[in-house]
C-alpha cells in the first residue's frame, strides 16, 4: 500500500527511539485541509484503531486508517534533509494537484 524509503524508515526509527511513550508505529492519514484541499498528517501511534490497514516493515508498524487508504494506496513515502529544510516528502499517485509545500494535495 505504502512505501517507505531507507531514509524514511530511519527517521521513523529515529522519532520512536527518542519518544517520551513507547509506540509501536506510526499512523499516517489524510483529513480535509490544506491549501490544496487534503492534508498528510502522521504521528506515532500504539494501536490500531478499527478499519486500519497494518504494514509491518522493518521491525515498527504502520497505521492507514480505512478513509485515508483509497488516497494513500501506491503512495511513496521519503525523508530528505537539505539546506532549506528537513522532512517527511510524499509521492502520491493519487494526487492531482499539489501545493507547493507539499504537504497537501487534491
Amino acid at each position: 500500500m505504502i512505501t517507505l524509503t531507507e531514509n524514511a524508515v530511519a527517521a521513523v526509527k529515529t522519532a520512536l527511539s527518542r519518544a517520551d511513550e513507547p509506540a509501536e508505529g506510526f499512523r499516517i492519514m489524510v483529513e480535509a485541509g490544506g491549501c490544496a484541499g487534503l492534508k498528510y498528517l502522521m504521528g506515532l501511534e500504539s494501536v490500531s484503531r478499527e478499519g486500519d490497514a497494518i504494514m509491518e516493515t522493518d521491525g515498527f508498524k504502520v497505521f492507514v486508517d480505512a478513509n485515508s487508504q483509497p488516497h494513500l494506496a501506491g503512495m511513496t513515502v521519503d525523508f530528505v534533509t537539505d539546506l532549506e529544510s528537513s522532512g517527511f516528502v510524499f509521492d502520491n499517485p493519487n494526487a492531482r494537484d499539489k501545493c507547493a509545500c507539499g504537504k497537501s494535495f487534491g
